[in-house]
């Protein structure tokens, strides 16, 4: 076996264990509350998932002080795969209804925080299950931060590079480094929790309600533990609260990493954060605006519902406080355009993002002024540094493949017999890991549970490479991957 193959099945079989191990929370719960056909399901899932795990580890174990971008890329791939596998076991023997087919798309929407759900009567489910659902979420969120900063700039995925953490270290002895990430983030990450938390118990959520939307809102997942999202929730103000942590969620870590260290001024220098917050902004009066002019909401009112949705869309959370696919054609137009714009790199959020359409927008700028003055040498800059044409290249090659992968799952999905509002929206709303799509059937008042499974793999596999940011799983399945 190549020691490349053994590091990764090495750290793929701790995490594997660790997921296994968290299995006891919602076995303890379950067993407190009596519902014990669902408690024995985590328990087992838990203990199987430890044995196979720890297994694994030590029969690979040994010194990983390197790692390679080809181990790194598997790596990824791998430790994602093998989560939301062992993420499905307890769902699938939990004996409420969910085959095999379901348990995957439930544990990958949670583990890459889409918030997509098959499971209905939200309300009546055992508690063990709707913490599993949130605990996969915030772990998913946590995940994807570490994987963006520590690993994927220096694999140069979809213009990442523009945010190494350390200029200039082209050095392939990456994980002590992400250690030391993964030990920042996560303190932040969990005081952030803990806040919401708190912050949600103030306004009257009861201490499950309140620590399970915690961890769906600060992974920006959007997991709720009733049917009607956080409208069960909006006589009490959860709304304001959800919106202000998505936000914070929305940002950067590294810079609030900088903030801690006495550089708070960071978070407003960044064009990342201007950008978003002008997008949010924008958004929001521009919804508030249409609620209000079609008569459909006013004042504070249009304001509030128009702001929550909008962030939540954008920030790919997808919760909803509404039914908005009622608000008309024009507002599920913008909510279809909201999909595809993203938080900022480094958050727990998803999407496009916003630094590529920057730098999209800065290439095009500088196309325009080379077609008016050919000869002039016009460097692209961005937050400040010098944008490599590697880095160029990297953020267009994510758009081309990203919005094929779009098209060819929505025509996937229509040949499959989806309506035209369900097929567009759901390919879009699993590629940019949004969770509710349009249309009565996957809005914001149905669920994915009446599409085929045919329909599910596709929208499952979407969410898979569209949290990894598409190019790391093409790169992955690359027969020249293993070649070279």
């Amino acid at each position: 076996m190549t020691t490349s193959l053994r590091q990764v099945l090495f750290m793929v079989g701790i995490m594997v264990a660790v997921l296994a191990a968290a299995m006891m929370f919602p076995a303890m719960l379950d067993a407190a509350h009596g519902a014990q056909e669902s408690a024995t399901a985590f328990f087992l899932s838990s203990i199987l998932g430890m044995f196979v795990g720890s297994a694994t580890a030590l029969a690979n174990r040994g010194p990983v002080d390197s790692i390679t971008p080809r181990t790194a890329f598997v790596l990824t791939v791998g430790a994602w795969l093998g989560l939301a596998v062992c993420a499905a076991l307890p769902m699938r023997l939990s004996g409420e209804g969910l085959d095999w087919t379901d348990a995957i798309f439930e544990s990958i929407s949670g583990l890459t925080t889409t918030g997509a759900t098959v499971i209905t009567g939200l309300d009546g489910r055992p508690d063990g299950l709707l913490l599993w659902r949130a605990l996969l979420q915030w772990i998913g969120g946590i995940g994807i931060i570490v994987t963006a900063m520590a690993f994927w700039p220096m694999l140069g995925i979809g213009g990442m590079q523009l945010f190494q953490l350390e200029s200039g270290d082209k050095s392939d002895k990456v994980l002590p480094r992400a250690t030391q990430i993964a030990a920042s983030i996560s303190l932040i990450y969990a005081l952030l929790t803990i806040a919401c938390f708190f912050a949600y118990m103030a306004i009257g959520m009861d201490w499950f309600a309140a620590l399970a939307h915690a961890m769906t809102t600060l992974s920006t997942g959007g997991f709720s533990t009733s049917d009607n999202s956080m409208g069960a929730f909006l006589p009490l103000g959860g709304d304001i609260v959800a919106t202000a942590f998505i936000i914070l969620a929305s940002l950067p870590f590294g810079l609030f990493i900088l903030a801690a260290r006495g550089k708070p001024v960071s978070l407003f220098r960044d064009a990342q954060v201007r950008g978003f917050a002008a997008v949010i902004v924008t958004a929001s009066l521009l919804l508030t605006l249409m609620l209000m002019a079609s008569g459909t909401l006013e004042g504070g009112t249009a304001l509030r519902q128009a702001s929550f949705n909008a962030v939540s869309i954008i920030t790919g959370t997808g919760f909803a406080s509404a039914d908005y696919g009622a608000w008309g054609p024009a507002f599920e137009a913008a909510f279809f355009i909201f999909m595809f714009i993203g938080g900022c790199a480094g958050s727990t959020t998803c999407s496009v993002k916003i630094f590529r359409y920057q730098i999209a927008g800065t290439a095009m700028r500088r196309y325009l002024a080379k077609l008016m003055r050919p000869n002039a040498v016009i460097p692209m800059r961005y937050n400040g540094r010098i944008v490599e044409e590697t880095a160029l290249h990297s953020v267009m090659g994510f758009f081309f493949v990203f919005f094929a992968v779009y098209a060819i799952s929505a025509a996937v999905l229509s040949a499959l017999g989806l309506d035209t509002v369900t097929a567009l929206s759901g390919a879009a709303t699993s590629l940019t890991n949004t969770g509710p799509g349009l249309g009565p059937v996957i809005g914001p008042a149905g669920t994915f549970q009446p599409l085929s499974d045919p329909a599910k793999w596709v929208l499952t596999f979407n969410m898979f490479i569209g949290r990894l940011e598409v190019l790391a799983v093409l790169v992955f399945l690359s027969p020249r991957f293993w070649r070279g």
